[in-house]
């Protein structure tokens, strides 16, 4: 038994968190999208410890742009800046979404899990109701299929490379648990663990860069800074930042100055320490422009040349994107949907047939934990042999609870763990032990 323990142990120390980071091919991104999403995108991706998974979501692109050719240029500009601002495709996995077939195959079996009242609930779906509403319109006037099946094209990316984190912003957050719940009910349906819950991550310190005006960079309001616009245009839009009437000499406020805020976003601590004293001694918004100029510009210059480089070279682009996608279908997508396949049903007739298969298993059940959640809005879950209930779980106030304490059952340490489950009815300490000793032989 000790030596089953060191091999889980040592099972679970080598293991790398999956995070997978979802690109939607929407045109040029701006100095917004750089600070905010795609320069912390790739300083997580150094991390030793992690298997990052970055993909162009171009299927999810076509439930509000129809034009080819939109579509194929953004799907270009988008990987190229990517790539410029050092994505490593040898260390990092950066596949299109289009080119792992198994995906969509994969949104199918899930979309036979999910239920349609969970869908009515998803927050675009819903936007898009009430505005219809609003305007005296029929509920589902203009939408589309694709956007009421949008959760369950997610729920399929995020689990068909057993992610384990998705950084996503609060608005997505209802997806991530989507994605849980879809993935659950089908682990429940057919009796494996065939799916790994992922958790949503929000980074509390994502920036939020102003625009020229003032309010947040959106292409929306029309106040953006592209990201690889030339520098006539760069230094053109940053003289034309929107700042107060005070003159050089006048101290001035660095809280609620667009100037200020985007000039730090791209400055050394030492570099806003500097321009912060520049501002208490009245600097004029014309040098501080220049400045801020200066500074963007330093650290965009060496990544505009690399996106030049690489816009112009689609047929590398392509080159990279396709070998990660074959590599990614052999190695990840294809093995499991084969299980899948067969878990619902799908094989070959010349195969073991459905009832000899189906005695078979109930013969070699395994226990399996199933974790949910109840109408009280808490988390739980339960261990299980076959139809036997083994253990049930007090309800957590989160997922990410209830999976520590999972994970904890697995890897055998339930020192600790009495206040959170109890054995059932008819259930005895030996009967869990023996239960938990099959995960610490279980391949990880």
């Amino acid at each position: 038994m000790r030596t089953d323990f060191d091999i889980q142990t040592i099972h679970m120390s080598s293991y790398r968190t999956r995070i997978l980071t979802g690109i939607k091919p929407s045109g040029m991104p701006h100095l917004g999208n750089y600070a905010g999403a795609i320069r912390p995108a790739l300083a997580s991706a150094q991390a030793a410890d992690a298997e990052n998974f970055y993909f162009l979501a171009d299927l999810h692109s076509l439930i509000n742009t129809h034009d080819p050719a939109r579509v194929h240029r953004s799907t270009l500009e988008i990987a190229a800046t990517w790539l410029a601002c050092g994505l490593d495709v040898e260390k990092n996995w950066f596949y299109r979404q289009s080119d792992i077939p198994e995906i969509t195959e994969l949104t199918w079996l899930l979309t036979c899990m999910a239920g349609k009242g969970q869908l009515n609930r998803a927050h675009a779906y819903k936007a898009a109701v009430d505005k219809n509403r609003a305007e005296g319109e029929d509920d589902d006037a203009g939408v589309s299929a694709g956007l009421f099946m949008y959760p369950v094209l997610m729920a399929a990316d995020i689990l068909i490379f057993a992610a384990n984190k998705v950084p996503v912003g609060r608005d997505q957050i209802q997806h991530i648990e989507m994605a849980r719940d879809f993935g659950q009910r089908f682990n429940h349906v057919y009796g494996a663990d065939y799916f790994a819950l992922p958790e949503a991550v929000i980074d509390e310190n994502v920036a939020t860069l102003p625009g020229l005006d003032g309010r947040k960079m959106s292409k929306s309001y029309d106040n953006t800074i592209p990201l690889f616009c030339r520098p006539a245009e760069l230094e053109k839009r940053i003289m034309s930042i929107l700042t107060d009437s005070r003159a050089p000499g006048e101290p001035k406020d660095i809280e609620g100055s667009a100037l200020f805020q985007l000039y730090q976003a791209f400055a050394t601590a030492e570099e806003t320490t500097a321009m912060r004293q520049a501002f208490a001694e009245g600097i004029g918004w014309g040098d501080a422009k220049k400045r801020l100029y200066q500074r963007m510009e330093a650290e965009i210059a060496p990544l505009r040349e690399r996106y030049d480089a690489l816009i112009a070279r689609p047929d590398a682009i392509e080159s990279i994107l396709q070998d990660n996608a074959h590599r990614l279908r052999e190695r990840y997508a294809k093995p499991l949907l084969e299980k899948l396949r067969d878990a619902v049903g799908l094989r070959n007739l010349s195969a073991v047939p459905v009832s000899a298969a189906e005695n078979t298993r109930e013969k070699t059940a395994v226990p399996m934990f199933k974790q949910y959640r109840e109408q009280d809005g808490k988390f739980y879950f339960k261990l299980t042999l076959g139809d036997v209930l083994l253990l049930q779980s007090r309800g957590f106030d989160s997922p990410k609870e209830a999976g520590q304490c999972v994970a904890a059952l697995k890897a055998g340490n339930t020192q600790g763990l009495g206040q959170d489950f109890v054995l059932a009815d008819g259930q005895t300490p030996q009967a869990l032990a023996d239960a938990l000793a099959y995960f610490a032989q279980e391949p990880s």
